[in-house]
């Protein structure tokens, strides 16, 4: 389908983002079968039904424009849940290594939700649509703290999966080529 105007565009983004957030959804319940730090299952179970609200805030934002809620296949989030799957697979004998390829995987999520979300609320307030961009705003606070809580355990994953060693410098010269 053609996109002619800013309206439809918006519609668009929206209903890519309301797929990827099921993509997501779904990623998070396998991730969660596959953590074992207790602080990372923690953070996906919260995170988990964090992503069931922000489902109902878009659904809420379609309410306010009058629609009803459209998933348009969001080949993004496609992409990084499949990723996602494969590193925890091909990590799946460390358990520590898996622990911090989900984070990893989970970053990204969020990330893209950050940008997507930044994109969306722009183009409500362009269009003058204040609960719409209310609604965004939320879900977009909650994606920006999970990118800082995820951030913020990478250092003790990376730790654990290191064996309690601390990364010293050097450490990967030999592996890792100088620019």
């Amino acid at each position: 389908m053609a996109i002619n105007t800013l309206q439809e565009k918006f519609i668009h983004e929206l209903g890519d983002i309301y797929d990827a957030e099921h993509q997501f959804l779904k990623g998070q319940e396998e991730m969660l079968k596959n953590a074992t730090d207790q602080a990372l299952k923690e953070m996906i179970t919260n995170h988990i039904s964090q992503t069931q609200q922000q489902i109902r805030n878009i659904e809420g934002v379609y309410r306010a424009l009058g629609r009803e809620p459209e998933r348009v296949m969001c080949d993004g989030a496609k992409g990084i849940v499949s990723e996602g799957q494969k590193i925890m697979k091909e990590t799946a004998g460390d358990n520590q290594l898996r622990d911090c390829a989900i984070a990893g995987a989970a970053s990204k999520v969020e990330h893209y939700e950050i940008a997507t979300y930044r994109g969306l609320i722009l183009g409500a307030e362009l269009m003058g649509q204040q609960e719409v961009v209310s609604l965004l705003q939320q879900n977009l606070e909650q994606e920006e703290s999970t990118a800082r809580l995820i951030e913020q355990s990478a250092p003790q994953l990376l730790q654990k999966a290191m064996g309690g060693t601390n990364i010293q410098s050097g450490q990967f010269s030999q592996a890792t080529p100088t620019y």
